[in-house]
């Protein structure tokens, strides 16, 4: 899953095997992602999460960014 428009400065978010195009595309190099203890991570525009259960969390965190 991925939204946004991270070179404009929008949010880019991705949560589970979405990490595959964002890492492809080279944006995540650099920057802190979501790993086994954190079922979210924000960095700049870029929102990570773990899996289909951090969704609560994930949202939370999409919605606060775009406020």
């Amino acid at each position: 899953m991925m939204a946004g428009r991270g070179k404009k400065g929008g949010v880019v978010a991705y949560i589970c095997h979405g990490a595959w195009v964002p890492i492809s595309a080279g944006i995540v190099k650099g920057k802190r992602a979501t790993h086994l203890y954190a079922e979210v991570v924000k960095d700049g525009n870029l929102i990570s999460s773990r899996i289909p259960e951090d969704l609560p969390a994930f949202c939370r965190t999409i919605i606060s960014a775009l406020e």
